[in-house]
């Protein structure tokens, strides 16, 4: 019992185990990662509150814009715990938890992330289940940038941990499938608590289209070889479907301030109801469909290396 306790324990670099202890033994240090994370987080919210002369516990808060913003840039915490966890635990250089020097594919799955939710959006319009219903006149553009700056943190908080810290320490440790696998259900693992505040048949929906928008995630970094396309394609997609569209975000309402008026028709499972796009079938279809395409053009790359 002591041996296997050693074995899982995620503040070793242990990796000479059974396939399955060793994805256990990562999944604990995700889990541990994004509680310390969060709640390193949140204590430097209260933290800065306070110094604003917000009463926390007497429930006095900033507004509801600017409590999102602190939200996402308090995140920029749990990016930091990712890496020092990966530096410390794992003892291997950054540029294998797929950090490497080429920032640029951020850019690169910034505008995947732009085509896959134009093309979401528009066959969702096509059955009525969205509608478009023009330009807001006067959007707050200093909050939709400073929101943009949220979001890219946001996605590359969430990519370091579920790409960096489980996809990349094991792709070359178990088969690549499990891997796969792994990192999904850590994706999976923050959005529960939303999820399960819908009806059922959303839930299984939204749960769907994290598993293969997750799948997108994985295989994007697979075929670059570094995360920085999977945060842009992350970022880019959460910031547009918010603060552009001012769609329904994960179970969350639109941002307060957004470009393009776009409101759902109705709640049925085409639109994903209140949940948003992310409980669509059709999402779910064109998400799955991109990372099908995805796979195919990463194996193909990788047999071509190996010829």
């Amino acid at each position: 019992m002591k041996e296997f306790i050693k074995n899982i324990s995620p503040f070793n670099n242990r990796t000479e185990m059974p396939a399955a202890m060793l994805v256990v033994k990562k999944l604990l240090m995700f889990i541990i990662c994004y509680w310390a994370g969060l709640l390193l987080a949140e204590g430097a919210v209260i933290g800065a509150m306070s110094a604003c002369g917000k009463n926390f516990m007497q429930g006095e808060m900033f507004s509801d814009s600017v409590m999102n913003l602190l939200k996402y840039y308090g995140m920029i915490v749990i990016l930091g715990v990712s890496v020092l966890c990966w530096k410390l635990t794992e003892k291997r250089k950054l540029s294998e938890m797929g950090v490497t020097k080429h920032i640029g594919g951020w850019f690169i799955g910034a505008l995947i992330g732009v085509g896959l939710l134009a093309v979401c959006v528009a066959a969702i319009a096509l059955t009525g289940s969205i509608r478009f219903d023009g330009l807001f006149t006067d959007p707050d553009v200093l909050m939709i940038l400073l929101m943009l700056g949220g979001f890219i943190i946001q996605g590359a908080a969430e990519e370091f941990l579920c790409r960096g810290l489980v996809l990349c320490s094991l792709r070359d440790r178990v088969p690549l499938p499990v891997a796969v696998a792994a990192s999904t259900l850590a994706f999976i693992y923050p959005h529960c608590s939303t999820l399960r505040e819908f009806e059922l048949q959303y839930v299984f929906s939204g749960l769907l289209c994290l598993v293969v928008i997750s799948c997108v995630f994985s295989f994007i970094t697979l075929r670059t070889g570094s995360i920085w396309a999977a945060c842009g394609l992350h970022s880019v997609w959460n910031f547009c479907l918010s603060c552009v569209l001012g769609l329904n975000l994960s179970g969350s309402e639109g941002a307060s301030t957004a470009l393009i008026n776009m409101r759902s028709v109705g709640n049925n499972l085409l639109n994903g109801g209140n949940y948003g796009i992310e409980a669509s079938i059709i999402a779910d279809i064109v998400i799955a469909a991109a990372a099908v395409l995805l796979w195919q053009i990463y194996k193909k790359n990788n047999t071509e290396r190996q010829a």
